[in-house]
């Protein structure tokens, strides 16, 4: 038995997420009729993160446990065959037995794109959010640093009862950047809640609208109120960006 870790890029515009359900097109079901195809074998698949509709990924990795003898090589190309052309397996390796894709994930790192012009581009069509009002990116950014840190998110996520009720997460990163029309916030931290990036970004949004004061957020974090921090920014704008793991997890001994 093997354990193979699968590193997947997707357009999620048309699908309802990753994990499957019982009536809609997901991620993890054209991956999964994909590897019955090749492999003749439907493999318990374990994600590592659970994405919204319309979410997208640059980077989303996905372990399995297999009988199937397929070099990883041959396995690439022959779901690549199989599966639609807005998702692609980039890369394939064999893992460690114990290895799990969500559970041995050190971290993530989000991208939430905004196109910032008054009209709107016909290019990012279900793949930014279109914003036509000015924004102001150092002052987003300054913003946004007042996120990095360890601190209850409990004002920025929704409330999920798949969640722990722990909802303390250690931001690493969080900056907010324009290159032209394109005013980008990436955050990177060892886990994420439920929407937590989107309403990130809507906060942000407050912020540049003059309804959240710029140097408010460590009273949100305190007051622990979700109806104290912006509204949850549209799916078409996240992108899931890198996950991260430890090498040493990657390698059996």
């Amino acid at each position: 038995m093997r354990n193979l870790l699968l590193t997947l890029c997707f357009d999620g515009a048309r699908y309802h997420g990753w994990q499957i359900q019982p009536n809609a097109v997901t991620v993890q079901e054209v991956l999964q009729n994909a590897l019955v195809s090749v492999m003749q074998e439907k493999p318990n698949l374990k994600g590592c993160s659970r994405t919204d509709a319309g979410v997208h990924a640059r980077m989303f990795c996905v372990s399995f446990h297999t009988q199937s003898r397929i070099p990883c090589g041959r396995l690439v190309d022959a779901l690549n065959h199989f599966l639609p052309p807005d998702v692609a397996v980039q890369a394939c390796r064999e893992v460690p037995e114990d290895f799990h894709a969500r559970y041995s994930c050190k971290g993530k790192q989000y991208v939430y794109q905004i196109w910032n012009a008054p009209v709107r581009s016909p290019f990012l069509y279900q793949r930014a959010l279109h914003y036509w009002y000015p924004l102001d990116e150092t002052q987003l950014n300054a913003a946004a640093a007042q996120y990095v840190g360890s601190h209850d998110f409990t004002s920025f996520c929704t409330l999920d009862k798949r969640e722990s009720r722990n909802f303390t997460r250690k931001v690493t990163q969080a900056e907010v950047r324009r290159k032209g029309n394109l005013v980008c916030f990436s955050v990177s931290a060892d886990g994420f809640l439920y929407n937590m990036v989107r309403i990130l970004t809507g906060t942000l949004l407050y912020v540049a609208q003059g309804k959240i004061a710029p140097d408010a957020i460590p009273k949100i974090f305190a007051s622990k109120d979700r109806t104290r921090a912006g509204p949850t920014a549209p799916p078409q704008g996240l992108y899931l960006n890198r996950v991260f793991y430890k090498e040493a997890d990657l390698h059996a001994d």
